[in-house]
């Protein structure tokens, strides 16, 4: 048995350690396959307590009762200000919209007939087959409002999963700094400084969008809830919920809920059809020009084929958790790939 070279020696050694890579490689994606669930809920305790940092690192610079607060109590106080705005909603904004939910899936069936009447006025009804279209729509909507009542429990089933995000968050909160160290830790000591100011820059960017998001949200919940109320749409409150609610959805979101809006409108008269129509056209005009290049001034800016590509990826994969953080992780991915993979003209 001849003797191997220091040369072989070394070329198998190089080998093996490529395959127990390989293997481990295989290993860990398996892992994460099994812990799908799992790793989507620390990612999104992880995104929202990035987010959140700012508003704590505010709060500990405030003077209460003579003295700064520390982290754990920022966090402590952070905490309690968003149980109590989540009570507030639950006591005072949620059963109203839960009655007009009840309210609109009870009286769909009655209603469709009379839209049925209405757009068989129109002339070109016949042509364009529309008893077959809504006949068809009435089964849908009968069974997607019939959906959101009976599929309440299996929402609630889910609690434990907002639980463990909720402390998850927390945990991050605390202690993110020190699990930041220490995945920077992994890294040679010249690409630390690199990797950490890139992830500052994409955190200070997801962190604003987000909460220029939930602000835009807001104004377009309230706005919309105030117009319908005004043209005497049915079920305004449930509407002006939705329409703030998946407007954090950039672009489908507002589709799906203006068009739920005009069918709802559509019931009663074309003059409440054309009313919303027109408050939405003049909200995106308004939205576009004005609220969001204050509020969203240093954005992520993607662009559209990003954010729907985005979305229709963070949906297939998660679902509507996917579909929420698809635009904060299509950004992260863009400052990462502009850093390490754009090559930049040298002039």
């Amino acid at each position: 048995m001849t003797e191997l070279t220091p040369d072989e020696r070394r070329s198998r050694r190089v080998v093996r350690g490529h395959i127990l890579f390989t293997v481990a490689v295989l290993l860990a994606l398996g892992l994460a396959w099994l812990l799908v669930k799992e790793i989507l809920i620390i990612y999104v305790s992880a995104l929202f307590a990035a987010v959140l940092m700012p508003i704590v690192d505010r709060i500990t610079q405030l003077n209460l009762f003579g003295r700064r607060a520390s982290k754990p109590v920022a966090i402590f106080l952070l905490v309690v200000g968003v149980v109590l705005i989540v009570g507030l909603f639950l006591t005072v904004g949620l059963p109203p919209v839960l009655h007009d939910l009840n309210q609109f899936s009870a009286e769909l069936p009655q209603r469709i007939p009379r839209l049925v009447a209405w757009i068989d006025q129109t002339p070109l009804a016949n042509k364009l087959g529309v008893d077959e279209i809504v006949r068809r729509a009435e089964g849908a909507l009968t069974t997607t409002a019939s959906y959101l009542m009976t599929s309440l429990p299996d929402w609630i089933s889910h609690l434990f999963d907002i639980l463990s995000t909720l402390f998850l968050c927390i945990y991050f909160l605390l202690e993110g700094d020190t699990a930041l160290r220490f995945v920077l830790s992994l890294f040679p000591n010249d690409y630390r400084i690199r990797l950490a100011t890139t992830l500052d820059r994409a955190n200070s960017k997801i962190s604003k969008w987000l909460l220029g998001q939930l602000l835009l949200m807001v104004i377009l919940g309230i706005s919309s809830t105030i117009v319908f109320a005004l043209l005497h749409v049915r079920y305004s409150l449930l509407l002006g919920f939705l329409m703030g609610l998946f407007n954090i959805i950039p672009i489908a979101g507002g589709i799906i809920t203006i068009t739920l809006a005009a069918i709802v409108a559509a019931f009663d008269s074309w003059t409440k059809l054309v009313g919303v129509v027109a408050f939405y056209l003049i909200y995106i005009n308004l939205e576009n020009v004005y609220l969001i290049p204050r509020i969203m001034s240093t954005s992520v800016e993607l662009s559209g084929l990003t954010v729907l590509i985005a979305l229709l990826c963070g949906t297939s994969l998660a679902g509507i958790t996917g579909a929420l953080v698809a635009v904060p992780t299509a950004a992260l991915i863009a400052v990462l790939l502009e850093e390490y993979a754009v090559q930049q003209d040298v002039e």
